[in-house]
């Protein structure tokens, strides 16, 4: 049974606010930009076109949280933390709405997504209190007299840049600390999910002065213009690696700090301890979770020989009877990917692997209806000389190798630019504590993979970036350190120069 789809246009307390508007300074405004289709991906139609913001409306929008800092910084704790309660009571309220235009959007599944919207709302509550409880500490003084203690300051304005992948949820872990310390915000969607943060827009303009937030909306131009705006102080980022090498090095051009949550080809491994059956299971979710288009999915999968064959027969087994289909359906499993482009990526990566030797086990073709849907695939034979797996594929694809021994597996576990996470399917504790020690990852899940826990840091090492993002963590990410020395008196020091 399908549900209801979003109406152009809705009614947020008692007024009518048009969907194509611009949030800067605290007013709602056309874009200047082009026009620019939102393509429904499991539809392939065009659900809205709405105009981009100009490279002069990114500058209105920096500008505006520039002049809105000082005050919002200045607001007490107990304000600010209001504020966010506030905005995470009316995401409560608009559930039902969020969820909806999540799924158009991204195609994912809708029960899935009423999940996401109570996580978002989550994320402003626990920032609101975390806040509230630590702004730095108190270290020894050199003498007495002194006083020496370490202060959390705001950046200043951030400049949020948010993936096609989880809209919603992904803006809430950079906007909600961020505003919580005092920073103000321009936020930019992906250009393909700008909907869900409309309705967020609208919330916001409820709670927030003018210019704390603001909102734009584009591509490329508009990322470029928003990173390379010198009110900017710190641009937080989650994305692909490549985007993010590119932003690195112009804010590195200017000293701008960048706070970057990037790709990630992360793998699992399997040991022979483990029920094969039971592993299968867990595994499965982890790849094809989302259309495998999650940063920490598993795009790579290790297991050993004595249990590889029952492994793979019960991945193909669990494989075939997803429920592949519309998002709006309560059966469905597994919805479209979101662009056709990256379809046609992960259709080069199998391409390429099935000329290199692999077998495709089980799906891997687009399926024969409108829309970007693709069926998930288990792939075997591969190796590492496969872009398969050594690049982030981002679709939904499992591609499974044997190993002999624990040395071969932290070994190929270990054979990626990336430090996303990995997964480890054992009851052997030395082997989590070999991995906690080898492998150079950001998170490490032991028998239940692809599971954040808000009060824990989310974030990578090497190329998938060098941010964390959730828990205190997450929120001393939008804060830097400031030393302060004080002397209560004016005494004279042995070491000063003075008239002889």
């Amino acid at each position: 049974m399908s549900e209801p789809r979003l109406p152009p246009v809705r009614i947020i307390g008692g007024e009518i606010l048009s969907d194509r508007r611009l949030l800067i300074d605290g007013a709602f405004v056309e874009g200047d930009g082009p026009p620019r289709d939102v393509i429904e991906p499991s539809t392939g139609e065009v659900h809205v076109s709405w105009p981009d913001a100009s490279s002069a409306q990114v500058a209105q929008a920096v500008e505006a949280a520039a002049r809105a800092f000082p005050a919002w910084r200045d607001r007490t704790q107990d304000e600010r933390s209001a504020a966010l309660r506030a905005i995470a009571d009316d995401i409560v309220s608009l559930r039902g709405e969020l969820a909806v235009a999540l799924t158009h959007e991204t195609g994912r599944a809708l029960s899935r997504n009423g999940l996401y919207v109570d996580m978002a709302a989550a994320v402003f509550r626990q920032y609101a209190e975390l806040a509230r409880v630590d702004s730095g500490r108190v270290t020894p003084a050199n003498d007495p007299g002194q006083l020496s203690f370490v202060q959390r300051v705001p950046y200043g304005v951030v400049a949020a840049l948010v993936p096609f992948n989880y809209p919603l949820l992904l803006l809430t872990f950079k906007v909600a600390p961020a505003l919580a310390v005092g920073n103000t915000v321009v936020v930019k969607p992906a250009p393909e999910t700008p909907l869900s943060l409309q309705i967020l827009a609208e919330v916001f303009s409820r709670h927030l002065p003018a210019g704390v937030i603001n909102t734009v909306r584009g591509g490329a131009e508009v990322g470029e213009a928003l990173v390379s705006h010198p009110a900017v102080d710190l641009v937080a980022f989650t994305g692909s690696t490549a985007v993010g090498q590119k932003i690195a090095a112009a804010c590195a051009a200017t000293g701008k700090a960048t706070h970057l949550e990037l790709g990630g080809k992360d793998p699992a491994l399997v040991f022979a301890d483990t029920d094969p059956e039971l592993a299968a299971e867990a595994v499965v979710w982890a790849a094809f979770l989302n259309a495998g288009q999650v940063c920490t999915s598993t795009e790579r999968v290790y297991v050993h020989e004595a249990i590889y064959d029952r492994f793979v027969d019960a991945a193909v087994r669990i494989t075939e009877k997803l429920r592949v289909g519309d998002p709006f359906d309560a059966a469905t499993q597994v919805g479209p990917m979101r662009t056709a482009a990256g379809r046609d990526k992960v259709l080069r990566h199998l391409q390429a692997a099935r000329e290199a030797g692999a077998d495709v086990l089980v799906g891997g073709e687009p399926l024969d209806r409108p829309g970007f849907f693709l069926a998930p695939a288990v792939v075997t034979g591969v190796d590492h000389s496969m872009d398969l797996m050594r690049e982030e594929t981002f679709g939904p694809v499992m591609p499974v190798m044997p190993f002999r021994d624990e040395d071969e597996a932290f070994s190929l576990a270990a054979d990626t630019p990336y430090g996303l996470g990995v997964s480890l399917y054992t009851q052997t504790s030395r082997l989590v504590e070999r991995a906690l020690r080898e492998l150079q990852v950001g998170t490490v899940w032991v028998n239940d993979p692809v599971v954040d826990n808000l009060a824990a840091p989310l974030g990578g090492m090497r190329a998938s970036g060098n941010a964390s993002e959730l828990g205190p963590e997450g929120l001393d990410s939008f804060t830097r350190p400031r030393r302060v020395h004080w002397n209560l008196d004016l005494v004279r020091k042995d070491w000063w120069f003075r008239e002889e």
